[in-house]
């Protein structure tokens, strides 16, 4: 039985949201995927403004978190309505959210700390916020939504990141050959899939690499005072020479050293560290050019620093999707790096590129529905598989 679903994503870019209308059938890994539309819509200029000075860290009220809660609902669910357009109408959506906090699993048993209340308990579980309430936009499109992925898996003791191993592992494995599929969006993740073997479920693997095009971005936008926001396929980048001595400086960072499972945000990626990174870079006196060449180098050279120290074997193809597998020249260095694994994008696998991540909570939603984990323990750290997201009904 086919079934016709929705996916909704937005990223740690936060430059749209991302729509996939799918044909899925199937059960587990048997899985057929068929995209039908996909398209991406711009979040407003104001309304952009407002989820990235959150993820910065600006302080809000409760009354404006709730009014940025309706209105990234809103946005959600009239991308949802628009990719239906001359198509039949969907019976299910899967809803990611906009993440505008996500702090991984302290570790241990918790800690207690001094505040202003006097003392008070951190625990070891994670915590993450995405925006965009399910219940909305069932209730805005008459169409049951799933949301609220992520906090199954992290009440489980996981980081609830990242989510899309399994259904990359259903829709992109071989019976040969291990792949890589690097999905490089504001933060950079990757799953590991062994050839499709006994056991091999078990063996996959996956994490946050670190930065993606967070960095590259708000460099642009600094760079030429907001009149730009990111660098087209890489062209300005292409165009300077990275300093590889800062880009071994910024590899010292503890993250990268940090052992999976592991996850990371625009909490450490972000603003802060991209401030930091300019200050480095005025010791060598680089360019602008050349700042960006090397901010390129960074995601490239973390990429495949990640693989050499935590893969149990190099993969034979390395997959790319998300914006970042658009950036001619970040796709050439890891190329450059990665050989001889060919470097490609999943579009060469028969999975768009584009709208992977869409597609991918599509067949989350369709999981749930169905009473299938959506996680891997091997991925997530969480101890056991768990239904992921929370359904609500129009």
């Amino acid at each position: 039985m086919t079934k016709q679903v929705i996916g909704l994503m937005s990223g740690t870019s936060v430059d749209g949201i991302d729509a996939a209308l799918v044909d899925i059938s199937g059960t587990d890994f048997d899985l057929k995927v068929e995209l039908i539309a996909g398209a991406t819509y711009p979040y407003s200029r104001e309304l952009r403004e407002r989820i990235l000075a959150v993820c910065s860290g600006e302080a809000i009220s409760m009354q404006e978190l709730a009014e940025l809660d309706d209105a990234i609902a809103l946005a959600f669910a009239q991308a949802a309505q628009n990719i239906q357009n001359s198509h039949e109408t969907a019976t299910l959506i899967g809803s990611h959210g906009q993440t505008v906090y996500h702090r991984p699993p302290l570790g241990g048993g918790g800690e207690r700390e001094k505040g202003r209340g006097g003392e008070y308990f951190t625990p070891s579980l994670g915590y993450s916020l995405q925006l965009g309430r399910g219940a909305v936009i069932a209730h805005l499109t008459g169409i049951t939504t799933v949301s609220n992925f992520r906090v199954a898996d992290i009440a489980a003791g996981g980081h609830g990141a990242p989510l899309v191993p399994r259904v990359d592992a259903a829709l992109l494995s071989h019976p040969q050959e291990a792949r890589c599929i690097q999905n490089i969006g504001g933060i950079g993740n990757v799953t590991y899939i062994p050839a499709r073997q006994d056991n091999w479920l078990e063996k996959i693997r996956g994490w946050d690499t670190g930065p993606g095009n967070s960095l590259l971005d708000l460099a642009v936008q600094y760079l030429t005072n907001n009149a730009k926001t990111y660098d087209e396929n890489g062209a300005w980048a292409a165009s300077g020479t990275p300093c590889h001595a800062l880009v071994e400086q910024w590899l010292e960072q503890d993250y990268f050293h940090l052992p999976p499972p592991k996850s990371t945000g625009r909490e450490l990626f972000g603003v802060t560290y991209l401030q930091q990174c300019i200050k480095d870079a005025e010791t060598y006196q680089l360019s602008p050019a050349d700042l960006l060449a090397t901010l390129t180098e960074l995601t490239a050279a973390s990429i495949v620093h990640s693989y050499r120290t935590f893969l149990p074997q190099m993969p034979q193809q390395v997959f790319l999707c998300g914006g970042g597998s658009r950036n001619l020249y970040l796709k050439h260095r890891l190329q450059e790096l990665l050989a001889p694994a060919p470097v490609l994008t999943t579009d060469e696998a028969g999975l768009s590129a584009d709208f992977k991540e869409a597609i991918a909570f599509a067949v989350l939603a369709y999981w749930r529905k169905l009473g299938t984990p959506g996680n891997l323990p091997s991925v997530t750290g969480a101890p056991q598989e768990v239904l992921l997201g929370e359904i609500h009904e129009p």
